[in-house]
Parts: structure tokens; sequence; C-alpha cells
């Protein structure tokens, strides 16, 4: 990317924090990813310049050398290191390649070491990968199913793993020893997932480098607002309106819950607006445990919106009843 200002690929500026670098890295890295683009070779070419100045501008040491060097910050490194191997010790240096894409399959980069002199030096696990999903409240509840459409790294059968055959590149994997492979695979979400929840399904991560281990693949939770009830931790919150009549003489008002059940609620005499009552065990499942959290109704007064001339004559009659005798209703 010789010539090419890795801060505009990513449209940050040079003083970014490192957070805001990886979210402008997701965000591009969604939208130019050749699963997202088939066949678009533009998309490509411009997923792989996004994951290029991205491992680069990640990793501090080398974010620094670029600063410093600009576009030969890799010459500079490599002078740096051959210094290092004459002074008399042995240098080893990691190539990080990829990252995670939230809310998508995982980058196609991977991790691999390698000597000065290009030769790999051991194993190394593979990276973790993160997949975003979004459930519907009810899902929470219930628990869910995903299936995912992954690329995946698969250790390269042909030099397994190694990068190299007969002591040359590995024509197949390009010396990366490892491949890209289309991968479905069915993730459970549990019953009480919120947001940040992660799932861990082992192995599933990309491939090791030099035959070591493969990393893990986490989905991680984001739960979407619904229109009736309000998450609070495992509680649920909920309003229920009770018309004027009722508040006032007592009566029954239905509450609805998330598992598709109503409940009757006894509303008493007098019932406030705002009052709140507490349905105990009909909210959300804990996940660390087989017991629910609470639902919270809020009631509601519904006025009438209109008055049968009866129906005004009486409250008439009420505000006269109550406004010659103030002691009635008064609190002391």
């Amino acid at each position: 990317m010789a010539g090419t200002n890795l801060y505009q690929v990513l449209g940050v500026a040079p003083g970014t924090s490192q957070k805001e670098i990886r979210q402008a890295f997701r965000r591009l890295a969604r939208k130019h990813h050749p699963d997202v683009n088939p066949g678009d070779k533009t998309a490509e070419a411009r997923f792989k310049e996004i994951n290029r100045a991205y491992e680069v501008l990640s990793d501090p040491e080398k974010r620094a050398k670029y600063d410093r060097y600009g576009d030969q910050w890799e010459h500079a490194e490599a002078f740096e290191k051959a210094r290092q191997s004459a002074s008399g010790g042995w240098q080893t240096f990691q190539f990080d390649l990829g990252d995670i894409l939230g809310g998508g399959a995982g980058g196609r980069g991977f991790e691999s070491i390698f000597d000065l002199f290009g030769r790999r030096a051991g194993p190394m696990r593979g990276q973790n990968v993160e997949y975003t999903t979004e459930l519907t409240l009810e899902e929470a509840f219930a628990g869910a199913t995903r299936l995912l459409q992954l690329q995946s790294q698969e250790p390269c059968v042909t030099c397994g793993g190694s990068g190299q055959v007969a002591g040359a590149v590995c024509h197949v994997c390009q010396g990366q020893g490892a491949i890209v492979r289309p991968k479905r695979l069915e993730v459970k979400i549990p019953p009480g997932a919120r947001d940040g929840t992660r799932v861990r399904i082992p192995g599933e991560g990309q491939a090791g480098g030099g035959g070591g281990p493969r990393g893990d693949l986490y989905v991680v939770v984001t739960v979407r607002p619904h229109p009736r009830f309000q998450r609070q931790g495992d509680d649920l919150h909920t309003e229920v309106e009770v018309p004027l009549e009722d508040a006032v003489l007592g009566g029954e008002a239905e509450v609805h819950t998330l598992s598709g059940k109503r409940i009757a609620l006894k509303i008493p005499p007098l019932t406030q607006n705002g009052r709140v009552f507490r349905l105990a065990g009909l909210g959300m499942p804990r996940l660390e445990g087989k017991s629910h959290g609470d639902l919270y109704a809020t009631v509601r007064v519904v006025l009438p919106e209109k008055l049968s001339e009866r129906e005004r004559e009486l409250f008439e009659q009420l505000r006269a009843e109550r406004r010659t005798k103030p002691e009635v209703g008064s609190r002391k």
C-alpha cells in the first residue's frame, strides 16, 4: 500500500483512539466484505486494503513506526530486527493479518509466527472470532437458534498448515498455512440472554499457525427494544390501563406477559395512577439459574374521552358532594 495513507483508508484522523479505529474497521469491513459483495473485485480489493490498514493501525508498535516512518515503516522494522539479530539475539515477530468482524463472518486474516528469515518458528493458537446477532425480546425469553454463514479458515491440507512444501512456499495457501472455506454453523442462544451475552463455541475460530489449535467463536447478543415491555436486568416493566371507574371502585385489569399468557390483576378501590404491582416470577429467565425475574405492572388510569348527559350529571353531583364535604376522602 505504498503511497496510501492508512488513516485515510479507515477514514480516521492520526490521533484517533484504538477503539475508534476498531469501530471504523468493523463498519467498513462489513460494507466491503466479499460475502456481502459476491463477485465484486473492487469490493474485494477494498476489503484487503482495509484489512491491511487495520493490521498496522491496531498494533501500537506498528502504528508508532508508521507514524514515524510513513510508507517505509516496514523497512525500518526489518532493519531494527536485523540489527537485533546481528547483536546475537534471535527475534520472532507476529503478523496479524485479520481481526474480528462484529455482526458478520469472521475476518479472513490469521496469525502465524516467523523468525527473521521467514521460517515458521512454532505453533500458534488461532484468533478468536466474534459474530453479532440480534434477538427479539421474545427470543431472548425463550431461547433461539441461529444458523451462521461463516468464512472459516481451515488448515491447508497440502502443507499441513506449515505454509511450506519441500522447503518452498505452498502454492495452495500461498504460504499462509490456511485457506478460507464457507461454513454453516448452528448456534443455540440460551433463554435469558441480554445485550452483551457471549456464547462461546470452542474451536470454531480462525485456524492456528504451524499446527497450533484453532481459536474460538463468540456469538455476541444484542436484544431489540420491545413496544410493550422494558427490561431491567432480569425484571420486566409494563403498563396496564385501568378505567377511571375501576381505579376508584376497584376491579380487574388484564396484564400481558412475555410468554403470551394474560394475567387478571386485582385492582383495589382508590388505586392511584402510577401505582406499581409486582408479579413475582413473570420476568426474564436468569442465565445463571432456573428462576425468573419479576414483572412490574404500572397502573395508567384512563379518563373517559366522552361523557353522556347522565354521566356528566353524576360527575357534577360527585363534585358538588365532595366540595360540600371536604372531609370525605381527605388524608390526615
